[in-house]
């Protein structure tokens, strides 16, 4: 049973007023900020807010980073929406000389070996080309979901940035926040939103292909995120700067 089939028909008894809800943040938030950009991963949170982006049309830019070892589904995913809704989503890479630099002196995979080795690896292939992406915006807009995650159970909707760089957003905006996993499969059906086929083998959070695993059924939602290391924050960097440790490290 895949995802789509397995939540589509259990969205929260409150799933209407949620979707009005983004619905109007999203409206709110392009009258309040005179640029905004997603920074989508193409993950099914983010192509819910990509079409509901759409179905408002509203003045939102669509982006997101290619780390250069995205599952080869993500990347056919990303044309796929861009000729669905007939946009464009902009795409950034990190710096071919930094990533040159880290493979010669750490490996290709050389993430395994260290947690300051993974981390270093995000900053360079993730961090780095996200000042980038959200260069001149004054929000920026995620998929990030309560509950996901112990750290994201305690997210607002709109953040203060606090950035003292003023090319840099103001704001962080989580227009699905309070949905629910039904909730976000129940709209996917509804509304046939293209989504990444990697999610029907329950890759739930799906980021780099040697990052990333499927999870088994009970499992935390960010368990097949760097699965080598003990639980902790789970992230990249992009959204915290906890850091969790090291163990179980995958055989090579």
């Amino acid at each position: 049973m895949t995802p789509i089939e397995l939540y589509s028909q259990r969205p929260s008894e409150t799933y209407s007023q949620k979707l009005r809800a983004t619905e109007d943040l999203l409206k709110q938030v392009t009258q309040d900020y005179t640029s905004l950009v997603q920074a989508t991963s193409l993950g099914v949170e983010d192509m819910v807010i990509t079409d509901i982006i759409h179905r408002l049309k509203l003045p939102i830019t669509i982006s997101m980073l290619d780390t250069k070892r995205l599952h080869e589904q993500t990347v056919a995913l990303k044309e796929h929406a861009e000729n669905h809704y007939s946009i464009t989503i902009h795409t950034y890479y990190p710096d071919d000389t930094k990533v040159k630099e880290y493979v010669e002196k750490n490996g290709l995979d050389g993430f395994y070996n260290s947690l300051k080795l993974r981390k270093e690896c995000c900053h360079i292939r993730k961090l780095v080309p996200l000042q980038a992406l959200r260069h001149g915006h004054e929000g920026w807009l995620t998929g990030l979901r309560k509950e996901q995650s112990d750290f994201r159970a305690n997210l607002q909707a709109i953040e203060d940035e606090n950035s003292t760089d003023s090319t840099q957003p103001r704001v962080k905006i989580n227009p699905v926040l309070d949905w629910t996993i039904g909730d976000i499969w129940h709209y996917v059906k509804e509304n046939s939103v293209p989504y990444n086929p990697l999610h029907d083998q329950f890759f739930v959070s799906i980021g780099c292909e040697p990052c990333t695993r499927a999870i088994a059924l009970g499992e935390d939602f960010r368990a097949g995120r760097w699965w080598w290391e003990q639980d902790g924050a789970k992230e990249c960097g992009l959204h915290v700067h906890e850091a969790s440790s090291l163990s179980n490290r995958p055989s090579k």
